[in-house]
């Protein structure tokens, strides 16, 4: 099978730690092209890929995409760049990948799907957090029915990162730039609660600027009620001295608690490529619980692997397969981070249409 040709636009951390290592991985995928005009970023696209090509600006693709073969385009550029560089990519005709949010708010994020639909071509967008293994595991055991019927679903992503990065583009407080948490760590929760239990019907949420000097939300807490009466709640923080559990799932049969996080942004970011023996395993003493009260036992943790994206992606392109990750869906997400923007705005609840 003819290898799917990417072109990775953008190569800061997202682009060089959470996808080029998986494209590089991925069975039928080659990476082609990367763009970046930093002249050290540059410099490290060349020396971690020295086959594909690597390019200034995203026009310098389109230009070049044909005789490149290029038929996959990633955008793991800033937020406030994805709208323009996916409309982009999706004119010259080629499928789109963009990193998670897909946009700063639903309505863009409709005009980029909007846009795809329309030009018959493949859109997805990369939310890798669905193939961490402390999901997979609360996904398995939900859709077995082992905990009965789910009341609660508890979910947190709580890191201590007091210190505050004014020239980073994530702090920034203009709405087109979609900094702060929510839009960040958000997406992940707000996707993963969707996928287990659906749309939420309603939405709570409450934001904070805890940092001195902080122009966007780096604590933030969100309730949902999903339409079979589950409710979802959602902690995101850069602030957290001590964090709670990673998952905490109440049912009428049992209750599951898993703690620490999915071991593959560490690997990565420590330089371990996919691939490396025991690749996203938590070990025997990071395994969650299941039970009732005192009386619960371990469960052992899912292997975590972000690398079924791309599989996914190649699945999709060669073989017509549905995207790994539906673009309706993300605009959903996009949707509920509107409303929780709404609803800390007005300090109350937000129904969301069906």
């Amino acid at each position: 099978m003819r290898a799917v040709r990417v072109a990775l636009v953008g190569y800061g951390m997202g682009g060089r730690v959470f996808h080029a290592p998986f494209i590089d991985a991925t069975a039928g995928m080659e990476l082609a092209a990367v763009v970046t005009s930093d002249p050290e970023r540059r410099a490290l696209a060349h020396a971690a890929h020295p086959r594909a090509v690597v390019l200034h600006t995203p026009a310098t693709l389109w230009t070049a995409a044909a005789d490149l073969g290029i038929e996959l385009v990633v955008v793991t550029t800033p937020n406030r760049t994805h709208v323009e560089v996916a409309l982009a990519a999706l004119a010259a005709g080629m499928a789109v990948v963009v990193d998670k949010p897909l946009a700063a708010t639903a309505a863009d994020g409709r005009r980029i799907v909007e846009a795809a639909t329309q030009r018959g071509l493949l859109l997805s967008v990369f939310q890798n957090r669905r193939w961490d293994g402390d999901f997979l595991t609360v996904r398995r055991l939900v859709g077995d029915g082992e905990l009965g019927r789910v009341w609660r679903f508890e979910s947190r992503y709580e890191r201590w990162r007091p210190e505050r990065r004014p020239d980073a583009w994530r702090e920034h407080a203009d709405p087109a730039d979609a900094g702060g948490l929510l839009a960040d760590l958000g997406s992940h929760l707000i996707d993963q609660a969707v996928v287990l239990f659906g749309p939420p019907v309603s939405v709570y949420a409450e934001l904070f600027r805890r940092r001195e000097g902080a122009a966007v939300d780096d604590d933030a807490f969100m309730a949902l009620e999903h339409a079979g009466g589950v409710v979802s709640h959602l902690w995101a923080s850069s602030v957290a001295a001590s964090s709670g559990p990673r998952f905490r799932v109440l049912g009428s049969a049992a209750g599951y608690v898993v703690k620490g996080m999915d071991p593959q942004e560490h690997a990565l970011l420590h330089g371990l490529l996919p691939g490396t023996p025991g690749w996203g395993e938590a070990p025997a003493s990071r395994w969650g619980t299941m039970g009732v009260g005192e009386d619960a036992w371990p469960v052992p943790t899912e292997a975590g692997n972000y690398g079924r994206f791309y599989e996914g992606m190649v699945a999709a392109i060669r073989n017509g397969a549905p995207p790994p990750v539906d673009p309706s869906g993300a605009v959903r997400v996009l949707e509920v981070i509107d409303a929780a923007r709404y609803s800390a705005t007005l300090g109350r609840t937000i129904t969301l249409a069906p």
